[in-house]
């Protein structure tokens, strides 16, 4: 039996395979920040209303399983996610305590996959 989460008016259960890259796919997630950042995510995530199920971190790029409402759009999510865990990591270990221009750490878009009832289909 599949376990739906609910809100007032719907049963869901949205979860996405999301994949994303540093800028110029720079071998950065590394050491204390591969440490971090994994918790920097979940916290994210839930602030949004997500769910973080899975998650790994390469040397060159990030794998996440997530669960979002379906008030949200994936897109919105994913930026959310990657604006201010760049944010974050900019704080945390580049020494910046203010808001910051000109430096990004991830890459734009990303790969998006939806897993469900029908995935080995979709597969096909």
């Amino acid at each position: 039996m599949r376990e739906y989460q609910r809100s007032s008016h719907t049963k869901w259960d949205c979860k996405y395979h999301v994949v994303f890259i540093p800028k110029r796919r720079k071998k950065v997630i590394c050491g204390t920040l591969r440490r971090h950042l994994g918790e920097i995510f979940r916290d994210l995530a839930k602030q949004k209303g997500c769910q973080t199920v899975e998650g790994h971190l390469m040397a060159d790029h990030v794998h996440i399983c997530i669960s979002i409402p379906p008030k949200y759009s994936v897109s919105n999510v994913v930026g959310y996610l990657k604006g201010k865990s760049a944010i974050a990591i900019a704080r945390q270990f580049r020494g910046k305590q203010r808001n910051f221009t000109g430096e990004n750490l991830w890459a734009r878009g990303s790969f998006v996959s939806t897993i469900g009832l029908d995935e080995e289909l979709v597969r096909v």
